[in-house]
């Protein structure tokens, strides 16, 4: 699969279902960036407003270790964990800043071989501590449509233990991309969620539509987020308290 490299809008929603020890499932709307970095450093961001204020832009500075280019951070990470032939296109699915603000649940690197396959999927996840791990998926296993899995080893909620481990798919036509995360804890299968949009050029009437549409996106999904810890609490689902960080900022 090689699909064109130009800036994508991805307008869909976010779904988020527990099955124990209570039910407890929610959706909402949402819209997110698909993003070519290696196509866009060659030929300019075009109707992208990056590293600047606008009513919707991208700030490189707001993934991996905070430096002014993301592009160059990947690469690095790539190269220090023994991926050396992600040398095709970079694609970054990604919430933008609104308004300048900014939360990222999760972003997902789609690190591509020259020829179009995957060489890498790098899940870069933020907590509402201020925290930032990432999770390296590579090897035979890697591809469109098949399951990789990963143990958990950062904290993300209070109503979930750093336990068991996280199954990823992730699935993309030209003009469709779903990205699913599914928990399982040492009991068995915890949580299922996914984020799901329709693709489109990335354009300025775009970019306008999508932000009238949910003008305050950010800080609707930060309070969306202690909303549903409300909702839990009242369920008295059981409570953990937030153990360490850990030590590496990658894990495999």
């Amino acid at each position: 699969m090689n699909p064109p490299a130009t800036a994508l809008l991805a307008t869909g929603v976010v779904r988020h279902e527990r099955l124990r020890p209570r039910a407890h499932a929610f959706d909402y709307r949402t819209y997110f960036l698909l993003l070519p970095l290696r196509a866009l450093q060659r030929q300019g961001d075009g109707a992208l407003v990056r590293n600047r204020f606008g009513l919707v832009s991208f700030h490189d500075a707001d993934h991996g270790d905070g430096r002014g280019d993301a592009l160059a951070w990947l690469d690095d990470l790539l190269h220090r964990e023994g991926v050396h032939d992600a040398d095709g296109e970079a694609w970054l699915q990604t919430y933008p800043r609104v308004l300048g603000y900014v939360f990222k649940p999760v972003s997902f690197w789609y690190c591509h071989r020259t020829d179009g396959t995957l060489a890498a999927v790098v899940a870069e996840v933020n907590n509402t501590f201020g925290e930032r791990h990432c999770y390296l998926l590579a090897g035979p296993a890697l591809g469109w449509g098949r399951e990789l899995q990963a143990r958990k080893v950062f904290h993300v909620s209070p109503f979930c233990d750093v336990q068991g481990g996280y199954r990823f798919r992730f699935m993309r036509t030209e003009d469709r991309i779903v990205a699913r995360v599914d928990h399982d804890d040492d009991t068995g299968a915890l949580l299922k969620t996914s984020v799901s949009g329709r693709l489109a050029p990335l354009t300025r009437a775009g970019v306008r539509r999508a932000f009238f549409g949910m003008p305050l996106m950010t800080l609707a999904v930060v309070a969306r987020i202690h909303w549903q810890a409300l909702r839990l609490f009242a369920k008295r689902v059981p409570f953990f308290g937030k153990p360490q960080p850990p030590q590496a900022f990658i894990s495999r």
